[in-house]
């Protein structure tokens, strides 16, 4: 996990400029390669061959730089490569040599997550993986492409500012190439015939995304909320795992807490937790908002609980595993009760995951990175996808709010606390108690002639439709960092956290 950024031009002091701002998503170490027709950076966070895996990375002609895990990048390697000499046992080394082979079609074989930069002589080719689980934007300056892993890194450097959608490359000739759509593209499972079957099965991929992402040459925990995703993974995570790491966090009383501390106890893992208080939260706000790079209300709630989960972690760990993506292919949402067709919740729950980049998958991103800690997130294994898209959309609906996701609440009965089992859907805001706080301080300082006024200009300016005071409040500190022409690039109101 790493940081990345850099342009097609020779230009050292530009591209050290945008690996400056990205310094947190690669504490261990950073390096910029130099040639006479390109400049790439890179901030590693170092997690898989520790000794050899430095970046930029050269491969004859061709130079990398790569955010991300490959999980099957050893299979590949096997597969593909028998005959290629490797310098280093990397992922990244691996990708370079399917480029190579293949050309910009490698990225369908890749398994994983990611955002890479490939240099041939010249001409620049960017990936981001099919469901955006890493961040990647880019522009252009003087004509030529620059990209970067986080927009205050790029939104400087160029004259517009653009987000690389996910399941797209971008090649500096050859122009965009959007790969991968939600619903498409992966083969689906064999036919399942009932809920029954379904349970099953949905054990055995979640189990197999799970010790995918165990692989690492440095220790990994759960991000443990005690809700039922996250169980789950701290389930799995166990049967692999001699001693397993988790953590939580809440303000005094939360119900986060006693529900992690309760499936903590049950598996036997090493748990730890962090209580804090408003004043923690609001002398975090500022930090949060930087690192998340987003004014959206439900996002910003969600992301500072997720700030102390990750401040907690990297004492720890550097890579944690988190339940996010459950929701979005199961139906966990409880507006989505709403619905009273299979064809609504399905078109429903293909948006929620098309939309993840912009919500739980970027509060994660950010706010993991912000303390060099790696998340990786097994229900959005590509099988598991897959999996759960191909299963009756009937199977998903409900009418009750305490009892979404059915499926999966089936699937591990009896392999949980009843009580985690039976637990309705909490928010991470609810849960961690950040829920209310900010929504009623917002309300104390933004008056209604303000709001008008502000709701007013952005929307005739920007088209952004302002939903409240508490985005007011966020969006009025977040702006003294990024001018409205960046902030706006991925804004919008989110029905998802």
């Amino acid at each position: 996990m790493c940081g990345i950024a850099g342009i097609q031009a020779n230009n050292r002091a530009l591209v050290q400029s945008m690996i400056a701002e990205l310094g947190h998503r690669g504490p261990d170490s950073d390096g910029i390669v130099v040639t006479e027709k390109g400049t790439l950076g890179h901030t590693r966070l170092a997690i898989i061959d520790l000794a050899s895996g430095q970046q930029p990375m050269q491969v004859g002609k061709y130079l990398i730089c790569f955010n991300g895990e490959i999980y099957n990048y050893r299979e590949l390697r096997d597969r593909y490569l028998r005959d290629v000499p490797m310098q280093t046992t990397s992922d990244t080394e691996v990708i370079v040599h399917l480029y190579a082979r293949f050309g910009a079609s490698c990225v369908r074989l890749l398994d994983g997550m990611f955002a890479f930069a490939i240099l041939d002589q010249g001409e620049l080719f960017l990936a981001r993986d099919p469901l955006g689980i890493k961040p990647l934007y880019y522009g252009r300056r003087d004509g030529v492409l620059c990209f970067a892993s986080e927009i205050s890194a790029l939104g400087p450097i160029v004259d517009a500012l653009q987000t690389l959608p996910p399941g797209t490359t971008l090649h500096s000739v050859h122009g965009l190439v959007h790969y991968y759509e939600v619903g498409e593209g992966w083969p689906l499972p064999n036919a399942i015939c009932s809920p029954t079957q379904a349970h099953a099965a949905i054990r055995s991929v979640t189990a197999a995304a799970v010790r995918k992402r165990l692989l690492a040459d440095v220790p990994v925990g759960v991000s443990l909320s005690g809700g039922l995703d996250s169980s789950i993974i701290a389930l799995c995570a166990q049967a692999d795992v001699e001693r397993l790491e988790t953590f939580a966090v809440g303000v005094a009383g939360s119900a986060d807490l006693a529900a992690a501390r309760l499936v903590a106890q049950t598996l036997g893992t090493q748990h730890h937790e962090y209580v804090y208080t408003q004043q923690e939260m609001l002398t975090a706000l500022p930090d949060v908002l930087q690192h998340l790079e987003s004014c959206d209300p439900a996002l910003v709630r969600s992301a500072i609980p997720n700030y102390f989960l990750a401040r907690l972690a990297c004492e720890h760990v550097k890579v944690i595993l988190g339940g996010e993506g459950a929701d979005e292919l199961y139906g966990g949402y409880a507006y989505m009760c709403s619905y009273t067709t299979p064809e609504q919740l399905h078109s429903e729950l293909l948006h929620t995951l098309r939309e993840l980049h912009r919500t739980n998958l970027q509060r994660a991103d950010r706010m993991f990175m912000a303390f060099g800690v790696e998340g990786r997130v097994p229900f959005l294994d590509r099988e598991s996808v897959a999996l759960a898209l191909s299963l009756p959309a009937e199977w998903k609906l409900t009418r009750d709010t305490d009892h979404t996701k059915q499926l999966l609440r089936d699937a591990y009965a009896g392999q949980l606390p009843a009580a985690i089992i039976r637990r309705p859907k909490q928010k991470f805001s609810s849960g961690a108690g950040s829920a209310d706080l900010m929504a009623t301080l917002a309300e104390a300082q933004i008056s209604d002639l303000d709001f008008q006024h502000e709701h007013a200009r952005l929307l005739r300016d920007w088209g952004y439709q302002l939903p409240n005071k508490e985005a007011l409040f966020y969006y009025q500190m977040l702006r003294e960092h990024l001018p409205d022409s960046w902030l706006m690039l991925e804004m919008g109101t989110s029905r998802s956290l």
